[in-house]
């Protein structure tokens, strides 16, 4: 049978991932979680609640109760009563699911509501939902490119935004380094040069695509700054240039107000892309733009078109979070979270860590040798704490990390906790 011959191919592919050290392995099953009576009861702690530890995980196999310090439910709101009765609600009205793609019989009014929601929020004229944040990267981006097309994308991009460049074919493609606004203003240079010469191969649009927020570090794109070099170049194209940020890890944990990266920066791309998964603690991702963008995206992206979208009962648990981040208790989520990532990073700073400044609650501890690496990922799980360990090839030479995310579910103890435990790795290898 041929599939003894495609189960030995997958086989020695798994046994070279391995080799390489770039094999995720097996997944860590939760199978509980205790929580606290304020998270249950939907508040911040008190100050002497502040001193407790906030919820603990259990795994599979294990009966020890673990710290998550690598959730992107930035703002805790998964576990926030409101949502989840507003989850519940909507699933006792609608079903467990939508049944159908949107344009058969798939679209409910919870759907509609929460686009109107999300266009509102972002100050947008139309929105549209997705099964996932990859699915709209990978259904935004093809409708958009042609072979006239030259696509500019930052170079620690997501995955999913290359994935989605590779799908397009475009005429051209261009990286530049990692926030290098010179290299940027360098290639559209190049590019508007070449137009000038008449060459055959025309570039009519160029799409410039960043991440809001960089998922392995936690730094920003200066959207503020591409937006003025990309207006500035713009009138050389025929279709000009247009502008797209994937702000997924931004939206609802970056910003005064939780708008993410266009809020920090004030700037607005064209287009922007985020997810209701992780900071809103539901499900599914999202586009928003111009209402001819978006109305063309519904009769021409596949991963809309063809896909189930997310069922009506989470998009009404994610229209309640948006409720909670656009209330004067989302503003206080918010600025706890920034007061515990603050005291996390200065923590590790203290303890003679490397990691990179900034307000988002993705705090990297840039150790930079693979062996060591692992060691501190196994040291942190031995000591009932779970964090995401980056080694290469997964990133490169010289940039291999611990991952730690802070989200408001975490009390002060939680983080002085997870730092005696780093201190204790340090002592214990370096006296």
């Amino acid at each position: 049978m041929s599939l003894e011959q495609l189960n030995a191919y997958c086989t020695s592919k798994l046994n070279e991932l391995s080799e390489k050290g770039a094999q995720k392995g097996i997944e860590k099953v939760i199978t509980r979680i205790f929580t606290s009576d304020w998270i249950r009861q939907g508040r911040l702690p008190d100050a002497e609640e502040d001193k407790s530890f906030g919820p603990r995980y259990f795994l599979a196999g294990d009966e020890n109760a673990y710290l998550l310090m690598n959730s992107n439910s930035y703002l805790g709101l998964s576990m926030h009563p409101q949502v989840i009765a507003a989850e519940e609600k909507a699933a006792k009205e609608f079903g467990t699911g939508p049944g159908a793609v949107r344009f058969i019989s798939g679209t409910y009014v919870p759907h509609i509501e929460l686009e109107n929601r999300l266009a509102a929020f972002h100050q947008r004229e139309s929105a549209m939902i997705y099964s996932a944040a990859y699915a709209t990267v990978m259904g935004v981006l093809p409708p958009l490119i042609d072979d006239n097309t030259l696509v500019i994308s930052d170079q620690l991009n997501h995955n999913s935004i290359i994935n989605a460049i590779r799908l397009c074919r475009p005429a051209q493609k261009a990286i530049y380094k990692h926030l290098d606004m010179a290299e940027l203003e360098r290639i559209l240079h190049i590019s508007t040069s070449n137009n000038s010469k008449g060459n055959k191969q025309q570039i009519k649009r160029i799409l410039v695509i960043t991440d809001g927020i960089f998922s392995m570090r936690g730094d920003h794109a200066p959207l503020n700054k591409i937006v003025d070099l990309c207006r500035e170049y713009e009138h050389h194209f025929a279709d000009g240039i247009i502008t797209i940020a994937d702000d997924s890890h931004g939206v609802g944990a970056f910003g005064a107000t939780g708008q993410g990266v266009e809020e920090y920066t004030h700037s607005k791309v064209d287009i922007l892309i985020a997810t209701l998964g992780k900071a809103l603690g539901v499900n599914g991702g999202y586009v928003t733009a111009s209402k001819p963008v978006i109305d063309y995206l519904r009769e021409t992206s596949p991963f809309y078109i063809y896909s189930n979208p997310i069922t009506p009962s989470e998009a009404r648990a994610a229209t309640k979070s948006l409720d909670i981040l656009e209330s004067s208790e989302g503003r206080e989520r918010l600025k706890k979270l920034r007061t515990l990532t603050k005291r996390f990073e200065i923590g590790l700073a203290e303890l003679g860590f490397e990691t990179i400044p900034g307000d988002h609650p993705v705090t990297p501890l840039l150790v930079r040798d693979t062996q060591k690496t692992a060691q501190l990922t196994r040291h942190l799980h031995n000591n009932k704490v779970l964090a995401t360990g980056l080694n290469y090839p997964v990133v490169p030479q010289g940039e291999e990390e611990i991952r730690f995310q802070i989200n408001v579910n975490h009390t002060v103890r939680d983080i002085d906790y997870t730092l005696a435990v780093l201190d204790n790795f340090n002592i214990a290898h370096y006296g």
